[in-house]
């Protein structure tokens, strides 16, 4: 999903659930506004606070991409049909001049 995009529909409150999945310092630093923050590591365990709804929107964003596609291909495997990543991530989040929620 393209920021711009995600950030309309945050506007509007029709947005998906975005997925942070960075170390609890960054995302403490700026984050997509309404995020959650659900490290890698925590989703591998299934303690992060996802939807339990599998079919739920979900967007997942890193700093820079890796994660998030480790992340994404996680909640793939254990059902969930309505992922995507975030475009650019967190660093194009950032350069694009959205807001970010402290």
């Amino acid at each position: 999903m393209q920021p711009e995009e995600l950030n309309k529909r945050i506007q509007l409150k029709n947005a998906p659930v975005v997925v942070d999945v960075r170390h609890g310092f960054e995302f403490k630093g700026g984050h997509v506004p309404g995020a959650i923050h659900a490290p890698t590591w925590k989703l591998l365990l299934r303690l992060a606070p996802i939807p339990s709804d599998r079919t739920a929107e979900l967007v997942v964003t890193c700093e820079l991409g890796p994660r998030a596609q480790i992340a994404k291909g996680l909640l793939e495997l254990i059902g969930y049909r309505n992922v995507t990543l975030l475009e650019g991530h967190m660093s194009r989040w950032r350069k694009s001049g959205l807001p970010v929620e402290k």
